[in-house]
């Protein structure tokens, strides 16, 4: 794989995860893809890019961690919201 694919896979994963994020069921599968973000952001960064590829790849990267912070709140926020509710004694159905 070239430097310029993963740049590409790089900045797509990331945008796909920082998008899927914000949306509820889908926020948790997306964020395998802002890992894979990261991941193939760290391994564009590392072939020493020139030009665009590198401006991909840092945005990628970004985006990939920006989509996981973004993805670990939204699950540490439900996580509270279930032990409130627990403790509350209010049944969810």
């Amino acid at each position: 794989m070239t430097t310029k694919n993963k740049a590409i896979v790089s900045l797509v994963c990331g945008i796909v995860g920082m998008v899927g994020g914000w949306i509820p069921i889908v926020g948790y599968i997306t964020g395998i893809l802002s890992i894979l973000g990261i991941v193939f952001g760290a391994m564009a960064l590392k072939d020493k890019p020139e030009g665009s590829e590198k401006g991909m790849a840092i945005a990628g990267l970004v985006l990939g961690i920006i989509a996981c912070a973004i993805t670990l709140l939204a699950i540490l926020c439900v996580a509270c919201a279930a032990g409130l509710a627990a403790a509350s004694g209010v049944t969810v159905q």
